[in-house]
């Protein structure tokens, strides 16, 4: 069962742009305009360093995050129920050539780059999600229909596809439809960090740079005899320029004297916007610079609030929009108050060995923590007799006032 079995009929609708006014077609039809004059597209883009290194940064470790469904227990608890199969297509078999990683990784990187992330589910006759197909965000238009709906028209098919058929994931919104594009909204930065690495690339290639220059007084005559001169370039070359020839010693003649070319005003400007630019992009997508190899204010003492910052404040929201939008779409309408899905980032907010076993002990002292919740914690199997929770012996209950010790 595929697009043709389950289009259902045309219905009129109206376009949603990802701003107000006009057709939202991807980024790859038209961009927004940017001073630089650099074409920013999500694959140019990825082609500055610090980009492509936060946009992979969040979709690897998104993707590296176990995401389990879970069924709401009677008492307030919660048990896993991977074996239905909304969260078998999820963590097990998505489609015929994708693996559950290579999914969450392209779904993320497609909501870091355009915004918006779309995938078709195809169901079976009961409904229940079965496959998990991606579609390209370049080639969907979002369309608003009399239901208030959103509906979802792809460049090819003929008709547009209803809500229950595409799992939508979005990044901010105006509107609610259509999810803001990070590259498009940063245009200006994005293209300025392009047209430096550009403007750089350019002088490389043709532009000229020496070392140093010998220069010889005016009342010494000058040469005449281009040989000569070469003659004494090469000379000097061969003698004192390389590795080898370091801290040698040079004798110059006729008043010679030799200065070296130290950088230039503007190739200092250079690096310093190539920095700037760098860090613009890393705030775009809240990521700290150690974590983009940044190193130049790298603290190795705050390594690991560094890590907990970027996944409570970078991670942890993408987490909750593919979360909610995975029980909303996966989950048939009477199950979606019962069962949920949810990204297991305990694993990246750990701190050292030394830290976590003293916490642990913490835990476990204090009654809240049992053998076997530790041993899940760290990804080892329950044990028998694991499930005992302590209590301090010297702890009594506030509302019953201090003990009289003369009478026990």
């Amino acid at each position: 069962m595929f697009f043709s079995d389950l289009l259902g009929r045309g219905q009129p609708v109206s376009t949603v742009s990802s701003s107000e006014g006009g057709l939202w077609q991807g980024l790859m039809g038209s961009m927004r305009a940017n001073s630089s004059g650099m074409r920013v597209t999500p694959e140019s883009a990825m082609a500055l360093p610090i980009l492509q290194n936060c946009v992979t940064l969040l979709s690897e470790s998104l993707a590296s995050c176990p995401v389990d469904l879970y069924e709401r227990a009677a008492d307030g608890g919660r048990k896993t129920a991977n074996n239905l199969a909304p969260a078998i297509a999820v963590r097990v078999r998505p489609n015929a050539f994708q693996t559950p990683f290579e999914r969450q990784e392209q779904s993320q990187m497609s909501v870091c780059l355009r915004g918006n992330s779309y995938t078709f589910m195809d169901r079976d006759e009961d409904g229940n999600v079965k496959e998990l197909w991606p579609l390209d965000a370049s080639k969907v238009t979002v369309l608003k229909g009399p239901d208030m709906l959103p509906y979802y028209r792809i460049a090819g098919v003929e008709n547009p596809l209803p809500m229950r058929l595409v799992h939508h994931v979005r990044w901010h919104s105006y509107n609610g439809y259509v999810g803001l594009s990070p590259i498009e909204q940063h245009a200006e930065a994005i293209g300025l960090a392009q047209s430096i690495r550009h403007y750089t690339g350019k002088s490389f290639a043709n532009g000229a740079s020496v070392s140093g220059v010998i220069e010889r007084p005016k009342e010494v005559a000058p040469i005449k005899d281009k040989i000569s001169i070469n003659g004494i370039l090469d000379q000097w070359g061969n003698k004192f320029q390389g590795v080898d020839n370091h801290a040698k010693v040079a004798l110059l003649q006729e008043g010679m004297t030799f200065k070296a070319v130290s950088m230039s005003n503007v190739d200092a400007e250079i690096v310093g916007l190539l920095k700037l630019s760098g860090v613009d992009i890393a705030r775009i997508f809240k990521i700290p610079l150690p974590m983009v190899n940044d190193l130049e204010k790298a603290n190795y003492n705050t390594l690991e609030q560094m890590l907990i910052q970027f996944v409570v404040f970078a991670l942890l929201p993408n987490a909750k929009r593919h979360e909610q939008a995975m029980n909303r779409d996966f989950l048939l309408p009477g199950d979606q108050g019962r069962y949920f899905f949810e990204f297991n980032l305990s694993g990246l907010m750990r701190g050292d060995q030394k830290s976590r076993y003293e916490s642990y002990a913490i835990g476990r002292q204090w009654g809240w923590l049992s053998i076997n919740d530790i041993r899940r914690l760290e990804n080892m199997p329950p044990i028998a007799g694991g499930d005992i929770y302590l209590q301090p012996l010297n702890m009594v209950d506030a509302g019953k006032g201090t003990p009289d010790l003369n009478n026990p």
